[in-house]
């Protein structure tokens, strides 16, 4: 069953990044979360996402850094995790509350059990990160909520899909969406794979397929473009007001000048679809009549004389009998005489 009509979803990761936001901008955490909201939905995103969490509950303390150390130097998840972690179920519902409000979906990642009970009071649609997608467990008591599910897939070999699937549908919940995703931070561009997209879709028919995105944003935001080209109707990426902040997550994710250039390239993408059946357009009428041929006379003829095939010839314009008639014509006789070049019509013939 698919959960999304609008294609393609956008999904803006905001995560945690909404921290750093706050400390440029002088503003409390709450605050600088809101106004990554606002300027999301401003440049026309359908939701936005964060991440539910304590540090005790998702990382062990001797849990290594597997990022890009260069631009977030906390050399342990646990460390890292804990220092964006002071938001629960209070401020993700005033967070919900505001999305509500100004007509923006909200989306939380929960990150334990804790979180996936208090965000069914206030979420609609649940989000499992692919480092869950071996936590049977975890995704079991998630598809127990009967809500859609968007399952990311980084990592995992198609068997490791296919358990996840079966657990969710195994608790009768339909409502799948599967994100082809790099679990490397950032993701090369040469490590995208968007052919595992088309995979995707030709494994699990049924479901919605999209593309959760960790490259760094390229100029005309063709990395997205491309997904959706693909079959990807659910985009996530992750999303900053400043890229140039060190951290997290902002080192490889939009900015709301990088959304506006792909929903631009939608709207483009859109407008030269067109419609589907091959029929001619209203646009190509002239053309059809002046640039097409028609059964022209090679020769003069008279009034009796038999029409065959060496005193014919094809020109423009396409307006008098195609040629793919001919065989209808050959062997008639002309019942009015008829110059050289000129175009034979069903009224020249007996």
């Amino acid at each position: 069953m698919r959960i999304f009509p609008n294609s393609p979803f956008l999904i803006a990761e905001i995560g945690v990044n909404y921290y750093d936001i706050a400390k440029k901008e002088n503003i409390s955490n709450i605050e600088a979360a809101k106004l990554m909201i606002k300027e999301a939905k401003k440049v026309g995103t359908d939701a936005v996402k964060f991440q539910s969490y304590k540090a005790e509950k998702i990382a062990s303390k001797n849990s290594p850094a597997y990022w890009d150390q260069s631009e977030e130097p906390t050399d342990s998840q646990y460390k890292l995790f804990q220092k964006f972690d002071s938001f629960g179920k209070e401020e993700y519902k005033e967070l919900a509350d505001y999305c509500n409000e100004i007509g923006i979906m909200f989306l939380s990642t929960p990150f334990d059990f804790d979180s996936i009970d208090y965000l069914d009071e206030f979420m609609d649609v649940y989000k499992i990160s692919s480092s869950d997608l071996t936590n049977i467990p975890f995704i079991k008591a998630i598809a127990k909520k009967q809500k859609p599910i968007i399952l990311s897939t980084g990592a995992s070999t198609i068997e490791e899909v296919e358990l996840a699937i079966k657990t969710i549908e195994n608790e009768k919940n339909t409502q799948i969406g599967l994100m082809h995703c790099v679990l490397s931070y950032p993701t090369e561009y040469e490590d995208a794979n968007l052919l595992m997209i088309k995979y995707l879709k030709d494994n699990f028919p049924k479901y919605d397929i999209g593309f959760s995105d960790h490259t760094r944003p390229d100029e005309k935001m063709l990395v997205l473009t491309t997904a959706y080209l693909y079959g990807a109707n659910i985009i996530e990426k992750h999303y900053t007001l400043d890229k140039t902040l060190k951290g997290n997550d902002h080192y490889h994710a939009m900015d709301p000048n990088d959304i506006k250039i792909f929903k631009d390239n939608m709207n483009f993408i859109k407008k030269i679809n067109g419609q589907y059946n091959k029929v001619p357009l209203k646009c190509e009428a002239e053309s059809r009549k002046q640039a097409r041929r028609s059964i022209v006379a090679k020769k003069d003829m008279s009034i009796g004389e038999k029409i065959t095939e060496d005193k014919l010839t094809f020109k423009r314009p396409g307006t008098g009998i195609y040629p793919s008639e001919l065989d209808k014509i050959i062997g008639k006789k002309m019942k009015k005489d008829i110059k050289e070049d000129d175009l034979i019509t069903y009224d020249h013939l007996e």
